[in-house]
C-alpha cells in the first residue's frame, strides 16, 4: 500500500505534513489547558495578537526514525522540552513540564505513525511551536498563549550521498549579539540570517557562517547548525557565549567525541586561525552539526573573495565517523551507550 505522503523520493523538506497535529492552551490564572490532538488543518488568530506585533514565539525541532526492526525512536526529546523551557523563560513565555511536552510528542507520533517513512536516510520532522495568541497592541508580555505540534516527513537531506558543502563567511551582516536572543530557537534569529544566507547562495555557497557581532573576528554558527574544527586529535567548538544556540547534536557530538577518545575544547576561535590551520594543513577537517543534516562536512570556506580548501574538499575520517555514529544510534543500527534512544510504544 502507498505510504500517506506518497512518493518518498520527492519529498520536500517542510511541505507535507502529517494528519494530525497537537493543541494546548495558556491562560494567566488557568495555566496549560485544553491539550488535544485533532486534523491538521489552519487555526483563526486575531489581526492583535501579540506573536505577530512583537515576536514572542518560540519553537523545537526533532525527528521521528523508523529503525531496522520495525521499532520507532526518537533522539534525546527531553532536551528539546528543556530548550523550549529555556527560550520561554528569555521571552516571558510560559514553561510546558518536560514530561507533558515529551507526552505530547510520543502520542501525536504514535498516532500518525504511518507517515514515518522507512527508506534509509529518512525521518518525521517534529516541529513543536509556541506562539503568543493575546490580542492587544502594547509592548508587554502576552498573558494567552498556544502551543501546538506539527509533523512533516522528510526524505534523506544528502540526496546525492555524504558529501561536502561549500561555506561563505558573512563579515558585515549580523546575526546575533551577546545579551540578546542568539541562544534560544526563537523565529526572529532566523529571520535576521535571511539576507546572509541570500547573499551565500547568490554566491554559489550552501551555507553561511557567522562571526561575532562585536569584532566580525570570532566563528559563532553556520546558518541552522553548530561547527566543529578538528585540528588532529583534537576538536574545537565555539564556545556559548550567549549569541550561539546551544544544539542538541552539538551536545551529542561533544559526549561522543570524549568517548571516542577526542580532547575537546570549548572556546573563542577566531576566522583567522581557521584559515592559518586551514592553510598549514593543521586544521584538517571542518564540519557542521544539526537536527537536519546531523552531520555536515564542509569542504570550502570563501573569505574576502578567497576560497580555502579543507581536506581537499574530501569528507575527512573523522567526520565521517560522527556521522555514522550518531546516525547508527538514532536509526538503532549501533547499540545505543550513551542512552539517547526513546523508543515510542
Amino acid at each position: 500500500m502507498k505510504p500517506p505522503y506518497g512518493d518518498v523520493e520527492k519529498l520536500v523538506f517542510g511541505r507535507t505534513f502529517a494528519e494530525h497535529m497537537f493543541k494546548m492552551k495558556y491562560s494567566e490564572g488557568r495555566g496549560w489547558h485544553d491539550a488535544k490532538i485533532e486534523k491538521y488543518g489552519s487555526f483563526t488568530m486575531d489581526p492583535a495578537s501579540c506573536v505577530l506585533h512583537y515576536s514572542q514565539e518560540i519553537f523545537e525541532g526533532l525527528k521521528a526514525y523508523k529503525a531496522l526492526n520495525g521499532k520507532m525512536l526518537l533522539f534525546r526529546p527531553e532536551q528539546n522540552a528543556r530548550r523550549l523551557n529555556r527560550s520561554a523563560r528569555k521571552l516571558c513565555m510560559p514553561e510546558i513540564p518536560e514530561e507533558d511536552f515529551v507526552n505530547a510528542v510520543k502520542e501525536l507520533v504514535l498516532l500518525d505513525k504511518e507517515w514515518i517513512p522507512d527508506a534509509p536516510g529518512t525521518s518525521l520532522y517534529v516541529r513543536p511551536t509556541m506562539i503568543a495568541s493575546e490580542a492587544f497592541l502594547g509592548v508587554h508580555p502576552s498573558k494567552e498563549y498556544l502551543f501546538y505540534i506539527i509533523m512533516s516527513p522528510v526524505g534523506p537531506y544528502f540526496k546525492e550521498g555524504f558529501n561536502t558543502v561549500s561555506i561563505y563567511v558573512e563579515d558585515q551582516l549580523v546575526r546575533a549579539a551577546v545579551g540578546g536572543v542568539g541562544d534560544i530557537k526563537t523565529g526572529g534569529n532566523y529571520a535576521a540570517s535571511l539576507l546572509g544566507a541570500m547573499k551565500a547562495e547568490e554566491k554559489g555557497f550552501s551555507q553561511v557562517l557567522w562571526l561575532d557581532a562585536k569584532e566580525h573576528k570570532y566563528v559563532e554558527e553556520v546558518g541552522a547548525m553548530n561547527v566543529f574544527f578538528v585540528f588532529g586529535d583534537k576538536v574545537v567548538t565555539p564556545q556559548l557565549t550567549g549569541s550561539i544556540l546551544p544544539g542538541i547534536t552539538r551536545n551529542s557530538v561533544i559526549a561522543l567525541a570524549k568517548d571516542m577518545g577526542y580532547e575537546v575544547e570549548e572556546r573563542r576561535i577566531s576566522i583567522d586561525e581557521v584559515l592559518d590551520g586551514i592553510k598549514s594543513k593543521e586544521l584538517t577537517e571542518i564540519f557542521g552539526s544539526g537536527t537536519a543534516a546531523i552531520i555536515s562536512p564542509v569542504g570550502l570556506f570563501h573569505y574576502k573573495d578567497n576560497n580555502y580548501y579543507i581536506n581537499d574538499n574530501k569528507v575527512g575520517s573523522i567526520t565521517r565517523a560522527f556521522y555514522e555514529r550518531l546516525v547508527g544510534i538514532q536509526y538503532g543500527k549501533i547499540e545505543d551507550t550513551m542512552g539517547w534512544s526513546y523508543e515510542l510504544k
